[in-house]
């Protein structure tokens, strides 16, 4: 089962439209992935794209991210 990572809001009963995005971690490079979703009257917008932008560029994979919050932890 693809688990769908959701962008933007999706109102109770609005159309959704679910896309792959290629996904790879900035930190290792390794190829997750990308099952997203969205609204239909929200996918393809101006703020849609700043916001997957965004997200492919600070996107760590789960072994990145788990030590970057132990990192952050033992850092305080």
């Amino acid at each position: 089962m693809i688990d769908w990572m959701i962008i933007g809001k999706i109102k109770k009963n609005e159309p959704k439209i679910r896309f792959n995005l290629n996904l790879n971690c900035t930190k290792c490079g390794k190829n997750v992935p990308g099952g997203m979703m969205t609204s239909k009257n929200y996918f393809g917008s101006y703020s849609f794209m700043l916001e997957v932008d965004n997200f492919k560029k600070n996107y760590l994979c789960g072994i990145c991210r788990d030590k970057k919050r132990i990192n952050d932890k033992t850092d305080k």
